[in-house]
């Protein structure tokens, strides 16, 4: 593991204080934990963007008008 220093508000340091012992922990293992869990949402965010670009796209149209609200259920 990693030490380092971070530079933040003070409302965010006393914030930060507060949510860590709710959360009987230090500042320092919540802001690590914060962080993992951002990666994490935005690794998932990413494969599943790349996933999707890369699909074989089946669906086809006719060049036909898209129906009309009264065909909706």
């Amino acid at each position: 593991m990693k030490n380092v220093t971070v530079t933040m508000e003070d409302s965010v340091a006393e914030w930060a204080r507060l949510e860590a012992a709710r959360r009987n922990t230090s500042v320092s293992r919540l802001v690590g934990e914060l962080l993992a869990e951002k990666m994490r949402s935005d690794d998932a965010y990413e494969r599943a963007l790349q996933d999707w670009l890369h699909r074989e796209r089946t669906w086809a149209s006719d060049g036909g008008d898209y129906p009309g609200r009264e065909l909706a259920g």
